[in-house]
């Protein structure tokens, strides 16, 4: 069963971290460009970041671009955002995504999503 699983949401401090992880499960996750996404509440879907199939180049919006961070461990099927110096306004869920990845993150109807992890900035 092909299956991306987004985990190490939860609730952070302003300022504070966390790192998510999307882990591929029933394909290679190496053959594919990932993408983050979140999903504000009453917010349309923003594209974060993405990264290509070997690492070696990555986009990032400007929204999030010097505070987050995308990376891939192919070894381990994983890839990772790190996200620093978080707002109340990164409140969001998050996915991960297998995308079309260079100047901007594309998505299509045969894409493979994970069901989301929350992450909710909040003193």
């Amino acid at each position: 069963q092909v299956q991306l699983v987004e985990s190490g949401g939860g609730l952070v401090q302003p300022g504070g971290s966390v790192r998510l992880s999307c882990a591929a499960s029933g394909f290679t996750l190496s053959d594919y460009a990932i993408g983050w996404f979140r999903r504000a509440p009453g917010k349309e879907r923003e594209g974060l970041s993405c990264i290509v199939t070997n690492g070696g180049s990555t986009w990032s919006a400007g929204s999030v671009k010097g505070r987050f961070t995308i990376s891939r461990d192919n070894a381990k099927n994983t890839v990772y955002l790190q996200m620093d110096n978080l707002e109340p306004e990164d409140t969001a869920i998050y996915y991960c995504a297998t995308v079309r990845c260079g100047f901007g993150v594309r998505t299509d109807e045969n894409d493979y999503w994970g069901q989301g992890t929350q992450v909710t900035v909040s003193s």
